[in-house]
């Protein structure tokens, strides 16, 4: 029997399409300005981020059900109870007193870190989150006062870079996807940039232009690393602006540990001969597509991150790498089968219920494998590295 196609995704109701509309006309001006082809990384920082119009900076729903896709936090409090108990080993391997999360998304990762750090006794003097979007920090707040009242005094709100150093944990879950990334071509003359342009309809498509020598630069140390020159026609990511967010970070942590989570793979895997079209994943109303110039502002644009880029920054910036890991592993290490066997105080069906929670978070054919963990830190005692979350495996070799 042939399995039915799925159903096509919504389309967009007047207002929606009013918006994108809007963005659509500032994208065209910018192709212009540029010559007939924008690149991508520009594009895409358009696409999700103009003020007022791009898809992280206007009012629609993005998370959960009725949005475009879902997080690890909204599939289960698990894994950010999880979370707050590494959190909690870190303020006190560091005597720390802040935890900030960058790109907090519905608030209910701040909201379940704080409940399970205040259930432990472990509250920070103070939890920052750093979010430029002004619709998503009053959706934040919102979050933390239905579901922690008396901790909402507790959280600030950062719309740059905190002044001072902190010294405590960092969080960052599905922050360095979303970062804008160059996109180019293996072509046997050379390497090909790849950007926004107009077909002969004036409809929005791919248009190639020479890269210039940063783009060149960057494949040429891609292909060193890798041992070989990339297959003639090979299309992928470089995310120009991953190793300045790391530097800054760095930048922001005085004594602490930071981990950041999201899908992505080591330089190696990442640059394959066999994954010749990249990593580009569009997300629209929990479909996944690669066409990133479908309904401009209405859906999330995003690359797998290479964290051999990530670790090599971390480390220039003086941070220590304290450990890489899968999702799943990370979680088991943290703590999370701990977390199922207190939390089902001895209630099979309890026991049960949870543990259908936890596969999402644990299996490799969903999160558990897609998703990796990357610690790095810095003042920490000899004997708090690596953290709990790696010593169940640590694949820092493969960076």
């Amino acid at each position: 029997m042939a399995r039915q196609a799925p159903p096509p995704p919504p389309e967009p109701d007047a207002a929606a399409v009013a918006h994108s509309h809007a963005l659509r006309e500032r994208i065209d001006a910018a192709i212009a300005m540029a010559g007939g082809v924008l690149d991508f990384a520009d594009y895409m920082a358009l696409a999700l981020y103009a003020p007022g119009l791009g898809y992280y900076s206007a009012g629609q729903e993005r998370f959960g059900p009725g949005g475009d896709f879902t997080t690890a936090p909204l599939v289960s409090a698990l894994f950010s109870r999880t979370l707050a108990r590494e959190v909690e080993r870190i303020l006190v391997a560091s005597n720390g007193d802040t935890v900030l999360e960058f790109g907090a998304g519905t608030g209910r990762m701040a909201a379940d870190v704080l409940a399970e750090l205040q259930q432990r006794e472990a509250l920070p003097a103070r939890y920052q989150i750093l979010e430029v979007s002004a619709d998503l920090r009053a959706q934040q707040a919102r979050t933390l006062a239905e579901r922690v009242p008396a901790l909402a005094a507790r959280v600030e709100w950062l719309e740059r870079l905190p002044e001072t150093p902190i010294t405590g944990a960092v969080l960052a879950n599905e922050v360095l996807d979303a970062l804008p990334v160059r996109r180019f071509r293996r072509l046997a003359q050379g390497i090909e940039a790849l950007g926004a342009g107009h077909d002969q309809q004036g409809t929005l498509c791919w248009r190639g232009k020479p890269a210039d020598a940063e783009l060149e630069a960057a494949v040429a140390a891609m292909e060193a690393e890798c041992g070989a020159p990339l297959p003639e026609g090979y299309v992928s990511e470089w995310c120009a602006g991953l190793a300045p967010w790391v530097s800054g970070l760095a930048d922001t942590l005085k004594r602490g540990a930071a981990l950041l989570i999201d899908y992505g793979y080591p330089r190696r895997e990442y640059y394959h001969p066999q994954r010749t079209h990249g990593t580009l994943l569009c997300h629209y109303r929990h479909r996944a597509h690669d066409d990133p110039f479908f309904w401009p502002g209405l859906q999330d644009i995003t690359a797998s991150v290479d964290f051999t880029l990530a670790a090599r920054a971390a480390r220039e910036a003086g941070l220590e790498v304290l450990g890489f890991a899968t999702q799943g592993n990370f979680l088991a290490g943290a703590g999370l089968p701990a977390l199922l066997e207190e939390s089902a105080g001895g209630n099979p069906h309890r026991a049960a219920e949870l543990a259908q929670q936890a596969k999402p978070l644990l299996f490799p054919d969903e999160m558990g494998e897609r998703f990796k963990v990357l610690g790095v830190g810095r003042g920490l005692p000899e004997a708090e590295a690596p953290l709990r979350g790696f010593e169940f495996t640590d694949h820092r070799e493969r960076l």
